[in-house]
């Protein structure tokens, strides 16, 4: 009785935190799904869901006349994925320990049916780990050093490698059904340990310059992509670059998660013509940063019918482009225009888009998608409100 009495609330807090009332927990009478539960039912929205989701709150705030999308701002940022900075040592060492423990468990799982001895089980993963921390400890003075250790390396995962290959044949012939899991692991994680292995038999060995389309960051989270922007104070992110269109009242009305490291350049004819679908007609103002700006940009807008313009020219200037961006209207658009990296910090900080949680390419989407969502129902309730 003392749960809903305010002057106990620091044995409610206690009551609410032991195992018991967690597993006896009731929501009007009936008993609560389980994490994992919840967890399962969120992975099968698809992207494409919460896509037409937030059209749908973007109808409801232009029926109550919440935004008219007469204004445009857009933007990219980046959400960087859960991985851990990588290197070609972590990567070697991680496709040791995820292929050994794999190994490991498909010996329990055939057992004394195999006629492989216990070599092709062989975990490596202390080894590996050993060798990555030494590579960890060198400096770059000492190359030769260092190449000799990351030979060692590559030798090792090269051998895991070998042993994961023979044991899936063997787990195929033996055991389809019941080693499914281990069979879809194996056929997962080999060949993004043979891509780590030549990767770093490129750039290590060979001394070549793999190009970032060509290299792999994370074994785990492969869609993972290099972007540098230029930026000061960190100068390569690991993640997707995505690129939001807001409007006035705070909702961003389109979101795009971009493959690769793409030119913000090539993003302001399909905002543009999104915008135009979503509201029946183009802006009065679209504004961007300076990297957008270009000749074709500034006839695409004015075909559309955007009347002002806002796009800063990089570099140098004629005197007549000087007059034209000295225009009041110029420079209210551009004061307008700062307030898109206050929401960027907002849907970070506030909503986690300042790093996914979710795995998988699709996980990714689901995330971005969740955090847009809930940024533009806040703007909803508000407008709403009395």
């Amino acid at each position: 009785k003392h749960l809903y009495d305010w002057s106990y609330e620091q044995t409610a807090l206690r009551v609410a935190d032991s195992l018991v009332l967690r597993q006896f927990c009731r929501v009007y009478l009936q008993a609560t799904p389980d994490q994992s539960t919840l967890c399962r039912w969120a992975n099968l929205v698809q992207p494409q869901t919460l896509q037409g989701f937030n059209q749908r709150i973007m109808n409801l705030a232009i029926d109550n006349k919440l935004t008219r999308g007469r204004q445009l701002r857009m933007d990219g940022t980046v959400v960087e994925t859960t991985i851990h900075h990588p290197t070609d040592s972590r990567l070697l060492a991680d496709s040791v320990r995820v292929l050994g423990r794999t190994l490991t468990r498909a010996k329990t799982l055939l057992g004394s049916g195999t006629e492989l001895s216990k070599e092709w089980f062989r975990n490596r993963q202390r080894s590996a780990k050993r060798t990555a921390r030494k590579i960890a400890g060198l400096s770059h003075r000492s190359r030769e050093q260092m190449k000799s250790h990351y030979q060692r390396l590559v030798q090792t995962t090269q051998a895991t490698v070998r042993q994961a290959e023979r044991v899936l044949v063997e787990l195929q012939n033996q055991v389809a059904d019941e080693g499914h899991d281990l069979i879809e692991a194996l056929q997962t994680f080999l060949p993004r340990a043979q891509q780590v292995i030549d990767q770093t038999v490129r750039r290590v060995v060979s001394g070549e310059k793999v190009p970032p389309a060509e290299k792999l960051v994370s074994i785990f989270e492969p869609h993972t992509a290099i972007i540098r922007r230029g930026k000061v104070n960190k100068d390569t992110e690991f993640g997707h670059k995505v690129w939001l269109g807001e409007v006035e009242g705070g909702f961003i009305a389109q979101y795009e998660v971009l493959d690769g490291n793409p030119a913000d350049e090539s993003q302001w004819q399909p905002t543009l013509e999104n915008h135009v679908q979503l509201f029946g007609r183009p802006p009065r103002q679209a504004s961007a940063d300076r990297g957008v700006h270009s000749a074709d940009n500034e006839a695409l807008a004015a075909k559309l019918g955007v009347k002002r313009i806002v796009l800063t020219k990089p570099g140098r200037k004629s005197e007549a482009r000087r007059q034209y961006e000295r225009q009041r209207w110029f420079w209210r658009g551009r004061r307008f225009h700062a307030g898109v990296e206050g929401r960027i910090s907002v849907i970070k900080r506030k909503y986690g888009l300042y790093r996914c949680r979710n795995c998988g390419q699709d996980g990714f989407e689901r995330w971005v998608g969740w955090g847009v969502i809930a940024n533009n129902l806040t703007a909803l309730g508000k407008g709403l409100s009395p």
